[in-house]
């Protein structure tokens, strides 16, 4: 037969347009079948089937190639019937021409598939061993279905005479009852005039309803193993079921890098924002960004803001003056000195308990008052004059910068202060799942009344209005995005501060004259920044390239190295 005219070849693969079919049992070792695979080309989808050791394969690139869950089929067909009835409202055909080729690729991607490159059909297919059948609506129509056939002796000179069809694709928007199983006999039949004697087919495991129609065809189940390279295309197919435990969105930006690289997660307060995320061997424990590589060491530094600032200020960083709430005397003579203070807890986050830009001893005592409710020990410090401009530094360097601005509220001449504000609260927290929101406390009421209003006030259209001078985003502050224009001066002293905490993954919070300038002073470290505050940049990629760096393609880490 003309198929067993050609001589067996080593090593085979087929170009199919949408990527190249591997056939895994022409390679004598599993070594050469995973380089073969590594030279996948951009946008495509290889396969490679009939695996020998499939295990073997994956131990040589465990962080590139997967195993797809999806059964093999097949049919002898020797023992195959055609079927007496005939389609209706459609016919089967050969591809036709180049004028076919937008419609089988509007059908892919309607079906989330890969389309075939339009250069593919130049010049013949059979002589390939393709054979490419669309289903065609009435006479001349659009064309509603497509499968591809291929035949492994014109391909490879299979000793075996088989063959295989992929793609079966039908129009979901097509009315015709029958579509996929017509296709399916038609492959059938185009394979077993050419010689073949068993053709084979791969389907998802789940894929319940076309599994139904390969049962009804005489298809049975045999073991043969298909493996992919992890890559955009498949990234659904290896990364598992998503957690049904519902996070926040500081953990989810992180569960969700990981899963694309086919990291195993696994839940362990939702609430908490807790999860394992475990790789290669390696399971690491993380809260949100806080992680077990960062130590109870560095965590307890950030935790206190007076030792942090010890710390931090041995290394060079410029920080403002402080001292410790306690003495009253000491406390007034601070205040007459710098003429505008900063009051928090020396232990917190998320902005409790702090108030800004104090200029009189009652307020600087009602907000020691306000303070004590969070921490026992509470800090006073120089009010420094600039915006809040956070640094995320990981693994000891700048990933992202952002500048965090107070809440404010825009008048409208009709609606009070209190219902502005309770409005812009409820888009903070629907912008940000929940996380932000602007209290309705003693520090917004002293910041209006510091610029002369009250709850009840209704301002005038157009006029904008601080209602808090702290800008962390938990109390409804915002953020924006700075990273490419933040000044090297600045990005040094981030660093330097995270390294004399000894913390791999921080915030670093700086009170800056602009971003774009070198002036500074230091404010806090937070220890558990959240990673999705300052998306586009790539927070959460570069988080798990520090707790996994092996899930980076082997090709990123080396060209790194350069």
């Amino acid at each position: 037969m003309d198929d067993l005219s050609h001589e067996f070849k080593k090593e085979a693969s087929i170009d199919c347009g949408w990527g190249r079919l591997v056939f895994g049992q022409t390679f004598d070792g599993p070594g050469r079948l995973a380089e073969v695979m590594r030279t996948e080309g951009p946008e495509r989808r290889d396969v490679a089937i009939y695996v020998r050791d499939p295990h073997v394969v994956l131990a040589m690139a465990p962080h590139e190639m997967f195993l797809d869950p999806s059964h093999t089929y097949r049919l002898d067909l020797a023992r195959y019937r055609p079927s007496a009835r005939q389609p209706h409202g459609f016919t089967i055909r050969p591809l036709a021409g180049p004028g076919d080729v937008d419609d089988i690729n509007r059908i892919y991607a309607a079906r989330h598939m890969v389309a075939v490159r339009p250069d593919f059909f130049e010049g013949p297919l059979a002589s390939r061993g393709i054979t490419l059948l669309v289903a065609e609506e009435g006479a001349g129509g659009r064309i509603i279905g497509t499968v591809m056939a291929i035949d492994h002796g014109r391909a490879f000179g299979d000793p075996a005479r088989g063959s295989s069809f992929w793609c079966l694709a039908v129009d979901p928007q097509a009315i015709h009852p029958g579509i996929g199983e017509a296709l399916v006999r038609a492959a059938v039949e185009q394979l077993a005039g050419a010689g073949a004697t068993h053709t084979d087919l791969t389907v998802m495991h789940d894929n319940d309803q076309a599994i139904a129609l390969y049962d009804k065809l005489g298809f049975e189940r045999v073991d043969f193993f298909t493996m992919k390279r992890k890559n955009p295309i498949n990234e659904r197919l290896f990364t598992g079921p998503a957690p049904e435990a519902r996070l926040n969105p500081y953990a989810e930006i992180i569960v969700t890098e990981a899963r694309r690289r086919g990291i195993d997660v696994r839940v362990t307060d939702a609430e908490g924002g807790f999860f394992r995320l475990s790789f290669g061997g390696r399971s690491v424990h993380c809260r949100e960004s806080l992680s077990e590589l960062t130590s109870g060491v560095a965590v307890s530094i950030c935790d206190d803001k007076a030792v942090t600032r010890r710390l931090v200020e041995a290394a060079g960083i410029c920080v403002p003056e402080q001292i410790e709430a306690g003495d009253g005397a000491a406390v007034r003579a601070f205040l007459a000195h710098h003429g505008s203070v900063v009051v928090k807890p020396a232990r917190g986050e998320q902005g409790r308990g702090i108030a800004v830009g104090l200029d009189t001893a009652e307020a600087v005592d009602a907000a020691i008052v306000t303070a004590g409710r969070f921490c026992e020990r509470v800090l006073v410090e120089r009010c420094a004059a600039g915006e809040d401009l956070r640094l995320i530094i990981i693994d000891f360097h700048l990933v992202a910068a952002a500048l965090r601005r107070p809440p404010r509220v825009t008048g409208d001449a009709k609606t009070t202060l209190r219902d502005l504000i309770a409005v812009q609260s409820r888009r903070r927290a629907a912008a940000t799942g929940g996380e932000s929101s602007i209290p309705l406390d003693d520090e917004t009421v002293r910041c209006l009344a510091a610029s002369g209003f009250t709850l009840e006030d209704v301002p005038v259209e157009g006029c904008d209005i601080v209602v808090r001078r702290t800008a962390n985003l938990h109390t409804g502050g915002t953020i924006h995005d700075v990273t490419d224009e933040v000044h090297p001066d600045l990005v040094a002293a981030g660093i330097r501060a995270a390294r004399a905490i000894d913390i791999p993954v921080v915030g670093i919070d700086l009170l800056v004259r602009s971003p774009r300038a070198p002036d500074y002073v230091f404010i806090e470290a937070n220890e558990r920044p959240g990673l999705a505050n300052h998306q586009p940049q790539p927070t959460a990629e570069r988080f798990i390239d520090l707790l996994f760096p092996n899930s980076v393609p082997a090709a990123v880490r080396q060209a790194s190295m350069i």
